[in-house]
């Protein structure tokens, strides 16, 4: 599946943004869904997850209360909504793709659950 990654911009703190992850080549409900970010010079670390049909999500503690992942496999599309975002969220934002037989929750938390990664959108937080 090819992932295209978009939504990303310059927002001011307490500011919002929605990301969108759109699929193509395969239905997205074969997949769970996952977005990652990585800020200049650090590693990429988990941001959200969402199972294939959306009944399950968990999040990184960082984020956890302020950002929300859906899903509309209609639309082949997944998003992340970034609300209250502060300096500290600035990062490329990753969206990525994993075969949902490997979901047992946890494991979707780790880069190597995916196999599929879209481009890569920058959002940057002014203070």
């Amino acid at each position: 599946v090819q992932l295209q990654a978009s939504g990303g911009g310059l927002v001011q703190a307490g500011g919002s943004l929605r990301l969108s992850c759109t699929a193509s080549g395969r239905t997205l409900s074969n997949y769970a869904m996952g977005w990652f970010r990585q800020a200049s010079g650090k590693e990429r670390e988990f941001v959200a997850t969402i199972s294939w049909g959306g009944a399950r999500a968990a999040y990184a503690d960082s984020v956890k209360g302020r950002f929300t992942i859906s899903r509309d496999n209609a639309k082949n599309t997944a998003y992340l909504q970034m609300n209250i975002l502060n300096p500290e969220d600035t990062a490329v934002y990753y969206c990525a793709a994993g075969d949902r037989r490997r979901d047992t929750g946890e494991a979707m938390r780790y880069p190597s659950a995916y196999d599929s990664w879209g481009q890569g959108t920058l959002v940057t937080v002014s203070s």
